[in-house]
């Protein structure tokens, strides 16, 4: 019942408006929110607003001050998602993300800031910056400011233009994404927008071979009853297709605008829709939220009288109420569960004329996807931009720093102790000094103004000594390191070994700051779908009736190998042939034509047996759409050997036998699943015979054969080793003749079971092991998955360099075990292999227990503590290596992993795993395997990579201490996140035993002989502070403290760390052994450090005290003294040089002419400017500048001091020629053997690599039940996915150009 006026009259104009009931029109800045009130309260309050003649604005924002509850219920935290259809103006409201995507670090403004931020975590960069400071104080500096400013704002600029220009290329990328085009309904009409234009509720038409824009609802299709078919390969790294299917109520709206336009909340009042303009000018107002009454609106819209509260009825969609105050019911609304990031899982519900419909996963598109043979379809749009399943999986970006990076921070502060100690002893010796002897000299020596005390003067001096001790860190080490890094990656961007032709596609390194980290890799974890694989499978061979085919033997009957030179065989007699098949064997062939029954019967089955769809798009152009590629390449083997498998209906296959079209009456699919193993078709052929076809897995099909196929059974076995050997991917065909009357009985009582409500799986299942019994073999299909070249080479070779590959897929659990045989990974020789495939959380604890227990029995102890107590979360611990007794395999499920990467499962998860050689993960989501990798990281004290091709390798990419992105056919994304790229996996060996480990070593050599340089060049100061009464006095002359790191040494130093190398790349790679030292992180770590130290003190004393000694009362050849501090400085400063570039030498293993300039020519080019710089002409042009004059010569013409000087060098050098010897004569490494090898085999003349005989599994392994789904059976005998016509309907000769069969 209406309330009557005076009810009304109660609600005051000024009073807040309460939250509405239903009845109430309401409207925001982005939504109409409707219901009709059964009154006119707010009708006083309108029509003064309207009387006052104020503009819209005015008046909206006066009805907006009570409103505030209905804000806050609006505008709350997203628990689930509400959406309308082609309603903007609603769904805005909850601030849903637009569909643009940032994968970039920074932007314009931020980008300063937290790139510095980040630079600064270099405690040596925050050190300099402190320095700096130091310097700007005249009462302690003795140096120049800008000597510190200088390299430092060089080395944070270089730093951040190379960070600016991988954040700029992220920035392209995201710009080439957002900006792809899609079309949106708008306003009835498709518009042309861009992808980060697409918004929550949009309604977007795809068409064939696009790119899912975002997560959408499917609405319908060009198909029939609204499949579409999608591949997911980014997603899941699958090829195969899948299908999605519309709901009955949205697919009847096809691809009418009008209709699909109306799939919204439009709003009738009396019959006539809410005018556009009005929803637009509201879009514009700020985000207020008013209510009025309808019949006040219809008044203000249509300048109509208001309405008496008895006619307020509210028309929707020509529905009108029956008691005038009918609550609306919205129209494409649908109500679902927040973004989250599980890609096999979704729950909603669509509310459309007041029915709800549950939706699932198998009515969703997901951005990522790519449509595939379908016309066109149209989705509704329920997650954008970063709320995707896809971006909801991709890791966010982090900052990596390489293990050498985080050590130099460790031992910067060790020096930094190290450095604040030798100044306090400095300084107290200062103050110890002035107060008992300064004292004496204050005459001619008096304290600097300012200074009253010893004290004093000793704190002045501890910041004095902190500027002068400070090339123990020098800043050039930083610039040096940049210069190294840039140039090792510069090798590996030219490396030709490392381009490949085909795609025009060198190898890049996208980063410049992990090259060495490439040196120390020990986990590998690899995408499998167009990173191991090609993505293409190949029918190689087949056994037909106990003959193998497939094998080229030259005319000595000797079998040859299959090279591109092999001349193929010509199917050109089939003028359906597909001309990219290939095949060698041409008996095969012979076969066919001499129309041999067996071989018939084979192919027949072939093009009958299977769920493929044909596709001819243009007069003669043949496709074909698989499911699986095992499929679509054994109808293909069937199609060019005569057998040509040209439509099909939902009761008939049409075939065309050798020119002869045949049309199959297809009486029943028997499908697959993961217990069968097996699928089976039932065909009727013209001539009414009868005929079952059956292929699977050769396990499965064995137990149904017939006695008398028992010689051909042992036969076609021995086959089936040879080629599962090879690591082909095997299956088994057998057919069965059928009885017409049996056959009705069992028709009649499998149409029955497939009705039934109960138990209809069990009944089927029983029904097709009934019929598919007493089965008469055929023969056997070999299809080749085809790896990438060089996969299983680079697989070994990556296993005897002690690097473990991990597989971490989204495909079957069947399919990577199949890789893992095909690419070595997985072989027989193995002592076990494990599969996990438990569904509880204490199940999968017992598998991975058992299988620890039997790698390694003595692990569980009673004393250990790691298998019974897991440490407290947030607290990470590492795991010891630990080696098992053999060699195992480990393969886990995605549901199983599930578990295992629980907080309570991750360390069972990681020490089973970690035991073996081999782990293949499989079914898992791409957060899953970023999860993975973060396990490894945190609990190993290792180095791990993560290389893949596709969208869904991205997080793992991301947390992966290096990421290399493999140039493929699945998008750029992966390549975009990564570190390194390249086009093959192939080339990851050369990578790392190569690239990897020079940079490695070089990185190594480079850092230990620059701290000793620099060691002992600042260490002589300290000496020399003890004999200068602690006063700061440098030891050296100024120029030579300027030129030591800029000049005289630095050359030498990048020149060893840019071209030196212990052995080439052909031993490297030939030896992987090589790569061991790095994965130890042996050549430079803390004790090295701490070696580097102790010898850089020894050398710094005999550098001082050998000069002091020499000099002391000493006199030249005429009697003349050379006892003075400019002869000591300058012989100190030579010493010290030669036996730094002597050291340099001895480090050096591989000389080249470049090597050999910079060493001697930075020694001549010393003693060049020390005797220009100390010359009478030069003291006379800059008298103040250069005060040594006539000290080189008058010093440097002595023998004695020569003499001392060859001394020096030797006291220094000889001590480290004799640990090296004894050290490789002792107790040689893995490494000195290995390079005692190399030497060894260097002074014979060079032969040939020998060609490496990979080990292959002799167990059969079934390809078929690899890469099937359940379902396509059903699909195709529902007719489904059927068009309304199919090409071929009678039997007869067929010809392409006839009439007759065009399409």
């Amino acid at each position: 019942m209406p309330r009557s006026r005076k009810d009304s009259a109660r609600d005051a104009p000024g009073e807040p408006a309460a939250f509405p009931r239903s009845g109430q029109l309401l409207a925001t800045r982005d939504c109409f929110v409707v219901a009709l009130r059964d009154d006119l309260s707010s009708q006083g309050l309108l029509c003064s607003l309207l009387a006052s003649r104020l503009p819209w604005p005015r008046w909206v924002l006066a009805c907006t001050s009570g409103c505030s509850r209905l804000t806050h219920a609006l505008i709350s935290a997203e628990e689930e998602r509400h959406l309308r259809a082609n309603n903007r103006i609603f769904n805005l409201q909850f601030e849903y993300a637009k569909n643009s995507i940032k994968t970039a670090k920074y932007n314009l403004f931020s980008f300063l800031p937290l790139n510095l931020f980040e630079q600064f975590q270099r405690i040596a960069n925050a050190y300099f910056l402190f320095l700096l400071i130091l310097q700007l104080i005249p009462q302690i500096s003795s140096l120049s400011w800008f000597t510190t400013v200088v390299p430092l704002v060089l080395v944070l600029a270089v730093s951040a233009a190379k960070d600016a220009i991988d954040d700029f290329n992220r920035h392209q990328s995201d710009k080439q994404v957002n900006n792809r085009p899609v079309q949106v309904l708008l306003n009835g009409r498709l518009k042309a927008e861009c992808w980060r234009n697409v918004e929550v509720g949009d309604v977007i038409k795809l068409e064939n071979n696009d790119f899912v824009t975002a997560d959408l609802l499917l609405l319908s299709s060009s198909e029939p009853h609204s499949l579409t078919y999608i591949e997911t390969a980014e997603l899941d790294g699958e090829t195969n297709l899948k299908v999605r299917q519309a709901l009955t109520v949205t697919a009847v709206m096809g691809e009418d605008l009008q209709t699909l336009s109306g799939f919204d909340d439009q709003v009738e009042v009396m019959g006539k829709p809410l005018p556009g303009p009005v929803a637009g000018w509201l879009a514009e107002q700020p985000r207020e939220i008013f209510a009025l009454p309808a019949s006040l609106l219809l008044h203000f819209l249509h300048s109509t009288p208001p309405l008496s509260g008895g006619d307020s009825r509210l028309w929707r969609r020509g529905h009108p109420s029956s008691t005038g105050a009918m609550p609306l019911r919205a129209a494409g609304e649908v109500r679902c569960e927040a973004p989250n990031n599980k890609l096999d899982k979704f729950v909603g519900t669509l509310t459309i004329k007041g029915e709800k419909f549950a939706l699932d996963n198998e009515k969703l598109l997901l951005r990522g996807c790519t449509i595939r043979n379908t016309g066109w379809c149209f989705g509704l749009v329920i997650f954008a931009g970063p709320d995707t399943k896809l971006m909801q999986n991709s890791g966010r970006t982090v900052f990596k720093r390489t293990s050498i990076d985080r050590l130099m921070n460790t031992l910067v502060l060790v020096i930094f102790a190290f450095l604040a100690a030798m100044c306090v002893i400095l300084a107290v010796g200062n103050s110890i000094w002035e107060s008992k002897t300064g004292c004496y000299f204050q005459v001619y020596l008096p304290w600097a103004e300012g200074v009253r005390s010893a004290p004093f003067s000793g704190f002045l001096m501890f910041w004095s000594y902190v500027i002068i001790l400070n090339t123990v860190v020098p800043i050039s080490l930083y610039v040096s390191v940049e210069i190294i890094r840039l140039g090792n990656s510069f090798y590996i961007e030219w490396d030709r070994k490392m381009y490949f032709p085909p795609s025009d596609t060198p190898a890049q390194a996208r980063t410049t700051t992990l090259n060495e980290e490439l040196g120390q890799i020990k986990y590998v974890f690899s995408d499998k779908t167009g990173t191991l694989t090609q993505n293409i499978m190949v029918f190689n061979k087949c056994s037909i009736d106990g003959k193998s085919y497939g094998d080229v033997y030259d005319l000595e009957g000797h079998r040859v190998e299959v090279t591109e030179s092999t001349q193929k065989v010509d199917f050109s007699y089939n003028p359906l042939s597909d001309g990219k098949f290939s095949f060698y064997d041409a008996s095969l062939v012979e076969s066919v034509k001499r129309d041999d029954p067996p071989t018939h019967k084979f192919f027949r089955l072939l093009s009958l047996c299977h769920t493929v769809m044909p596709e001819e798009k243009e007069e003669g152009t043949l496709a074909y759409q698989a499911q699986s590629p095992d499929e679509g390449a054994l109808v293909t083997a069937a199609r060019n050997f005569g057998f040509v498998f040209r439509a099909r209906t939902p009761e008939t296959i049409t075939v065309v036998e050798m020119g002869e079209t045949v049309v199959y009456k297809l009486l029943a699919i028997l499908d697959f699943d993961n217990v069968r193993k097996r699928m089976s078709v039932i065909v009727r052929s013209p001539k009414g015979e009868l005929t079952l076809y059956c292929k699977g897995a050769d396990t499965i099909v064995y137990d149904l054969l017939h006695p008398s196929c028992e010689p051909l059974k042992e036969k076609t076995t021995e086959h089936l080793e040879e080629f599962a050997g090879e690591g082909l991917r095997t299956l088994v065909v057998a057919y069965k003749d059928l009885k017409e009357a049996p056959f009705e009985g069992w028709q009649q009582r499998h149409h029955e079971a497939s009705t039934a409500l109960v138990g209809r799986e069990e009944k089927l299942s029983r029904l097709y092991e009934e019929i598919e019994a007493d089965l008469m073999l055929l023969g056997a299909t070999a299809i080749e998955d085809k790896l990438q070249d060089g996969v299983p080479q680079t697989i070994e070779t990556l296993g005897k360099a002690e690097i473990k590959v991990w597989v971490l897929t989204g495909d079957k659990q069947e399919t990577a075990v199949n890789i893992g045989y095909s690419c070595n990974m997985l072989y027989d020789d193995m002592d076990d292999i494990f599969f996990i495939h438990a569904h509880s959380c204490e199940e999968v604890r017992q598998e991975l227990r058992k299988a620890r227990k039997k790698m390694k029995p003595d692990t569980f102890v009673d004393d250990d503590g790691t298998n019974t107590q897991i440490q407290k979360p947030g607290k990470s611990r590492l795991l010891p290596e630990e080696q098992p007794n053999g060699e195992y395999g480990l393969v886990i499920s995605g549901h199983s992993l599930a578990y295992a990467l629980e907080g309570n499962l991750q360390l069972e998860l990681v020490q089973t795993a970690c035991l073996c050689k081999t782990v293949l993960c499989c079914r898992v989501t791409p957060l899953q395997k970023a999860q993975v990798v973060e396990l490894v990281k945190k609990y190993k004290k290792a180095v791990t990579l993560a290389i893949g091709d596709g969208a869904n390798d991205v997080s793992m990419i991301r947390a992966a201490h290096i990421g290399i992105g493999i140039s493929g056919q699945e998008g750029m994304q992966a390549v975009l996140s990564s570190d390194f790229t390249f086009a093959q996996f192939r080339y990851l060996q050369r990578l790392l035993l190569v690239h990897g480990r020079w940079s490695y070593i070089r990185m190594c050599k480079f850092l230990a002989y620059f701290f000793y340089k620099n060691f002992a060049f600042t260490l002589v100061h300290f000496w020399y502070g003890f004999f200068s009464g602690f006063s700061a006095q440098t030891v050296y002359d100024e120029w030579f403290i300027t030129l030591y790191n800029l000049v005289y040494t630095a050359l030498p130093v990048l020149g060893m760390s840019l071209f030196d190398q212990d052995v080439d790349d052909r031993w490297s790679l030939q030896f992987p052994q090589l790569y061991t030292p790095g994965q130890q992180n042996l050549y430079f770590n803390r004790l090295e450090f701490v070696k580097c130290v102790l010898y850089s003190i020894y050398s710094s004393l005999v550098l001082f005290f050998m000069p002091y000694g020499a000099m002391s009362d000493s006199v030249r050849s005429d009697g003349k003294a050379v006892a003075d501090y400019q002869s000591f400085a300058l012989m100190a400063q030579t010493c010290l040089l030669i036996v730094v570039s002597v050291q340099m030498a001895l480090d050096t293993a591989y000389w080249t002419a470049v090597n050999q300039l910079f060493v001697w020519g930075s020694l001549a080019m010393y003693f060049a400017i020390t005797f220009t710089m100390y010359s009478d002409g030069t003291y006379l042009v800059f008298t103040a500048s250069f005060p040594f004059i006539g000290t080189a010569r008058n010093t440097l013409n002595q023998p004695s001091v020569w003499l001392a000087i060859f001394l020096c060098v030797t006291l220094c050098v000889l001590p480290v020629v004799g640990f090296r010897f004894m050290k490789t004569q002792l107790r040689p490494t893995v490494s000195d053997q290995v390079l005692a090898r190399v030497r060894e085999l260097q002074k014979r003349p060079p032969v040939p690599l020998p060609k490496r005989q990979l080990r292959r599994s002799i167990s059969r392994r079934s390809g078929y039940a690899f890469s099937h789904q359940h379902g396509f059976g059903a699909l195709i005998t529902s007719g489904r996915n059927m068009r309304p016509r199919s090409p071929f309907g009678i039997t007869g000769s067929f010809s392409p150009s006839s009439e007759k069969h065009k399409d």
